[in-house]
Formats: C-alpha cells, sequence, structure tokens
C-alpha cells in the first residue's frame, strides 16, 4: 500500500498520493471526529474536504453509541447505474439536451400516482420523489470510453455500445427532516446502542435510505421515458449511512459520509461534471473501514465559485464542457459552484486508491449530458 495511506495519530488517517489536494481543514475535522466519545477509527478518503462540522469524503467506526450528524442531512444518498437502449455510435445530442431540457424538475403529481403506492402517496415528502434536487446531485449519460477488465464487466451485464445512465441523489427532504428532528433533541451527541431512542433514529435511517434508493429508480425512469428508451439498472449504492459492522474483530458502527461501501461490489465514483468516471471493483479492508472516495471531492467553497469564474466563463459556456459534453443547468448560480474547476482531478482520486490497493479500474465512462436542473416546473 506503499505512502498512500497516511496516518495523523493512532486512530487517524487519510489516504493520498503526493498529488491529491487535501485541505487544511479537512484534516482538522477529521481529527476532531476522532475525539468524540466513543469514536475508535476515522478514515479520510482521496476525495475529502470540509463540511458542515464533519469533513466529508470519509469514513468513521465507533462503539457503544453511533452518530447521526455523522451521517449528515441526506441520508441514502448514493448513485445508481443504468444501462440505456441507446447506441454509443454518434448520439443526437442536440435532440437529446432539448428533450431533457424539457423535463421539469419535479414530476407532476398523475405521474407519480401511475408510479407509486398508496403508501408512498401518503408520505409528506412524496413530491419530491423522482427529483434530482440541488447541490452535487445528478443525472448524467455517459458512454464506455475504456474497458479493463471485460471478463468482470460482462458479468455486470455492462454493454459498452449502449449509453449509460448515472444517477447521484438522495433521500431529499425527508433525510433533512430526520436529522432536524435528532439535532432539535440532542444537538450532535450519539444515541446508545439499544436504546429506544437509538432504535427508533434507526428506524427512520432505513426508511431514508428505501425513499432514496425509490427516489433514484424514478429520476432514472422519468429521464428515461422523457428521451423514449428504457435502461436496466447494473447497480445502486448508498454512501451516507450508518451500519452495523466489524472492524479488526470489534463490533460497532460504520459511518459514511460521503464514502462508497468497498463490501457491496463493483462501484462507480464520478469525476466532475466535465471529467470522467471510473467504474471499480473494491478490495474490502479494515484500513480503510470497507470504504472508497464517492467522487473527485470539492476544491473550492461554494460561495467562492462564480466569483472565481464569472470573469472567465459565462454560464452559456459552463454548459459545454472541454470533453465535448453538455450540461443542461438553468440555475445560474449552481452552474458555477458545480464547475469542473470547482473539483479535484479524479484521476488523483483513483490513482490514491489504486495505490492503496483499494479499487481496481475495471471501465472508464466519458459524460454526455449532464442533467442538473431544467428551471422548468413539470412535465
Amino acid at each position: 500500500m506503499g505512502n498512500f495511506i497516511r496516518p495523523l495519530s493512532e486512530r487517524v488517517s487519510y489516504i493520498a498520493s503526493d498529488d491529491t489536494w487535501i485541505e487544511s481543514n479537512a484534516i482538522q475535522q477529521l481529527n476532531i471526529t476522532a475525539s468524540l466519545p466513543d469514536m475508535v477509527q476515522v478514515v479520510g478518503m482521496p476525495d475529502l474536504h470540509p463540511g458542515r462540522g464533519y469533513p466529508v469524503g470519509a469514513a468513521f467506526f465507533s462503539v457503544n453509541r453511533f452518530y447521526p450528524a455523522l451521517v449528515g442531512n441526506d441520508i441514502g444518498c448514493g448513485m445508481g447505474l443504468w444501462q440505456t437502449t441507446i447506441q454509443t455510435k454518434r448520439p443526437n445530442l442536440d435532440k437529446l439536451e432539448k428533450s431533457i431540457s424539457r423535463m421539469g424538475d419535479f414530476a407532476c403529481a398523475e405521474w407519480l400516482q401511475q408510479h407509486l403506492s398508496d403508501e408512498m402517496m401518503n408520505s409528506p415528502f412524496f413530491d419530491a420523489l423522482g427529483s434530482v434536487g440541488g447541490g452535487n446531485h445528478f443525472a448524467e449519460l455517459q458512454q464506455v470510453d475504456q474497458l479493463y477488465h471485460p471478463d468482470i464487466t460482462n458479468q455486470l451485464g455492462l454493454i459498452p455500445q449502449q449509453l449509460q445512465l448515472l444517477v447521484h441523489s438522495g433521500s431529499r427532504g425527508l433525510g433533512q427532516a430526520i436529522l432536524r428532528r435528532h439535532v432539535e433533541r440532542f444537538n450532535h451527541g450519539g444515541l446508545i446502542t439499544g436504546s429506544p431512542e437509538a432504535e427508533e433514529y434507526l428506524n427512520e435511517h432505513h426508511q431514508a435510505l428505501s425513499f432514496a434508493e425509490l427516489n433514484r429508480r424514478l429520476i432514472a425512469q422519468r429521464l428515461l421515458e422523457q428521451i423514449k428508451t428504457t435502461g436496466e439498472c447494473l447497480l445502486d449504492i448508498n454512501h451516507n449511512l450508518v451500519e452495523a459492522a466489524q472492524i479488526n474483530g470489534t463490533n460497532g458502527w460504520l459511518h459514511r459520509k460521503g464514502a462508497s461501501p468497498a463490501n457491496k461490489g463493483p462501484v462507480i465514483i464520478p469525476g466532475s461534471r466535465g471529467n470522467y468516471s471510473y467504474l471499480v471493483m473494491p478490495t474490502s479492508s479494515d484500513i480503510s473501514l470497507h470504504s472508497l472516495a464517492h467522487g473527485a471531492g470539492r476544491k473550492w467553497m461554494r460561495t467562492e465559485c462564480k466569483g472565481r469564474l464569472s470573469e472567465r466563463f459565462s454560464p452559456v459556456q459552463l454548459s459545454r464542457t472541454e470533453l465535448g459534453s453538455r450540461v443542461i443547468c438553468q440555475d445560474r448560480q449552481l452552474i458555477y459552484e458545480e464547475a469542473p474547476q470547482a473539483y479535484k482531478s479524479i484521476e488523483t482520486v483513483i490513482d490514491s486508491m489504486v495505490g492503496a490497493g483499494l479499487i481496481k479500474i475495471l471501465a472508464r465512462l466519458k459524460p454526455v449530458l449532464t442533467y442538473k436542473t431544467s428551471g422548468g416546473k413539470s412535465e
């Protein structure tokens, strides 16, 4: 594993190469989190960056108690990969962009009634289902650019000649409401294993995971219907959650905050919307808390992006990338916040995990068209 696993103390480490940019504030947040009661081990991934009090791109292992605040407000945030029936040979980008631009940010009530159970329709957050949301969430058509292990990708069902759809979203307002209730009652304190409060949170947490997974399925279905095609889900992985786990022979709680699981089969790790994504096969390890990076990781704070970029790029210019892909985003502030320049190099993130012996690269995927917000109301 060379020098890619970098210990900061007995309980804290991070994964990085010499070329991986890790902000000092993120390291500070790692150390602060490690000092929480009953925290045993903290590991920062190569996409590590500062969050709201706790770092993003990290995994945390505790005993006797777990911390909902470490999971955050987007419980179940994750990524799903669908294989479309659209052939990759010269896709009609003008037609795809025009069609997807007409898809509203939210599904209309009639569509939801057709696709949701009565139980889900009674959820106070049902109308957010099928919506991507803001921040770094997206739906992106991609094409396979390089295959490194076709034997494994064949088993997964990946067909290089067909466009892929990557969906990144979570539990929307439901996760936010669950965290808010917890913080109002317990501030940022942990919950003792087996206590009624812990069981109550875990039940809500499980519901949010299911909600997030359903949301990604519905996002994919809406977009596939919009471009008049169908798709098959090849994988779907959550990267914001807490679960019971055993690390180095000790039973406890594994929290992932912007960290892909390394013990659930292949995962996809996207770059910025103007860079490649990588399909990888993880090697699970206690050293990495059975976790991986979940993307490129932010390099700039959102509040500074427009100031850094607005004199060099217009929103129209940012809707086209150096790889020839297109970005649909009518939110002028968001398109600056999510510009490729605001993110780390995905290559350094991937190289760090390869160097640490944590992944095998299966395929590289190139963005074709990214949907963030259309500015529309509904279909």
